[in-house]
């Protein structure tokens, strides 16, 4: 006694659409840390060149920056390139993604 009844939408978009949703959400997420440990590790070396290099050739600097203002220099510029790479590439991911989930909604 097979019958032939319509899914509801619930039933349609069940745990099958959840799995994919968190599949998305971690690949989202795993995109985002790629792209930030690049920029922390670019940000790195773009930071650490001039405050080491000014340390020993500026007085001022010499005077004035002891290693831990160095290491607070470095490791500022790195966290906050980590973090503003990561948040706009899991932004940027997510939009794509519920741009493609709109697509197939409307098709």
């Amino acid at each position: 006694m097979a019958r032939n009844v319509a899914q509801s939408h619930l039933e349609r978009n069940g745990l099958a659409s959840l799995d994919h949703k968190l599949a998305l959400a971690k690949r989202c997420g795993h995109e985002g840390v790629v792209a930030g440990a690049k920029a922390a590790v670019l940000a790195t070396i773009a930071s650490a060149v001039p405050t080491l290099a000014s340390v020993r050739m500026l007085p001022w600097a010499r005077a004035h920056l002891n290693p831990t203002a160095q290491a607070l220099i470095i490791s500022t510029v790195a966290g906050s390139a980590y973090f503003i790479v990561a948040d706009k590439t899991v932004l940027a991911t997510a939009r794509r993604n519920s741009f493609k989930d709109y697509s197939n909604i409307q098709a």
